[in-house]
């Protein structure tokens, strides 16, 4: 991973835990429509997408031979307006959680995929192979690190916008 994709995550993370980081348990779980996540709920979603794409990643290191494998459209993940249904491994518990309790589960989720990326001695590697992604079908590892961040920038937005609801109600 180079020094840009490490300042990018670090960066995302931090403007993600600045959104939450104020909330009161109310406002963190308060759900705007029986059919929307609380932000809470965006979270956890965010640390079983990372849990997840840490082991993905970490298995197609393990991969003995990797066909090297385009690079796709990761971007189109940021338009807001295409809605995707999240796969059931990564959709959040609908219990409430505590600001900080998700802090820490965002903490050790970047632990597990910084341990994983830590692994690789030649970051090269990371462009030669790949993970099936449920999206986006045969993804470059390093497509995979870099679609974290955006994920996470689109849900950034997301909780904003929940936070202004949240607002509007009050």
């Amino acid at each position: 991973m180079s020094k840009l994709e490490n300042d990018n995550l670090f960066e995302t993370r931090n403007r993600l835990v600045n959104e939450i980081i104020l909330l009161s348990y109310d406002e963190f779980n308060s759900r705007t429509d029986i059919n929307k996540w609380s932000i809470a709920q965006v979270c956890h979603h965010l640390i079983l997408v990372e849990n997840s794409s840490a082991y993905a990643i970490d298995l197609g290191l393990k991969r003995i031979s990797g066909n090297k494998k385009e690079r796709k459209e990761i971007h189109l993940v940021l338009d807001r307006t295409k809605k995707v249904e999240a796969p059931e491994i990564v959709k959040p518990d609908v219990e409430p959680f505590e600001v900080q309790q998700i802090i820490d589960l965002l903490n050790a989720s970047r632990n597990k995929l910084l341990a994983v990326l830590n692994t690789v001695e030649d970051k090269s590697i990371l462009a030669e192979k790949s993970a099936k992604h449920p999206r986006f079908g045969e993804l470059p590892l390093n497509q995979w690190v870099e679609l974290l961040n955006l994920h996470e920038q689109r849900h950034i937005e997301q909780i904003k916008d929940i936070k202004l609801l949240i607002e509007e109600r009050h």
